[in-house]
């Protein structure tokens, strides 16, 4: 289903979050970036997945990350989810200066119901997220039946991607 992420009329709708770090105590920034999520208005936490050390892609010589997935139901349309999203990044003090950089907080909206939304800004399901261990893994962990629109199931996909450079990070 495509959906003009500004023109959804006001139900509870399934999230699924994507969060990352890997500069300025990266457990900690995670641990507070889900937090902030729970207090969005009319929005909840419903479930977060353990942490993860991943290496990085793309731009190898940098710390490596951490990494989670959150579940979150709402009533706010995508792009007022989006704009909460930033709003939490800026605080983090989050800056985007080089695709696959080092970053502070990094929260990006994986799957939105079903939905498909291709916006300037917001594009879910999020793109190559289907090939990446580092999304799948914690997301298959807190739902393992998850469906990725025009793509599949996500434990599907976690079969044909490599997990090696993975770690279940244990505190």
């Amino acid at each position: 289903m495509s959906l003009s992420a500004t023109n959804i009329s006001a139900f509870r709708s399934t999230v699924y979050v994507g969060l990352g770090a890997n500069l300025q105590h990266p457990v900690l920034q995670i641990k507070r970036a889900l937090q902030e999520l729970d207090e969005i208005p009319e929005a909840e936490l419903v479930r977060v997945s353990s942490f993860y050390e991943t290496a990085p892609i793309g731009i190898l010589d940098q710390p490596v990350f951490i990494n989670a997935a959150a579940e979150i139901a709402t009533t706010l349309a995508p792009q007022k989810l989006l704009e909460h999203l930033m709003a939490i990044e800026a605080m983090h003090s989050r800056t985007r200066l080089e695709k696959n950089g080092p970053r502070t907080l990094d929260l990006d909206i994986l799957i939105f119901n079903e939905w498909r939304i291709n916006e300037p800004d917001l594009v879910t399901p999020h793109p190559r997220m289907h090939e990446r261990a580092f999304v799948l893994i914690p997301l298959v962990e807190i739902a393992p039946d998850v469906y990725i629109p025009g793509k599949g199931f996500a434990k599907e996909w976690l079969a044909r991607v490599g997990t090696s450079d993975v770690r279940l990070l244990l505190e």
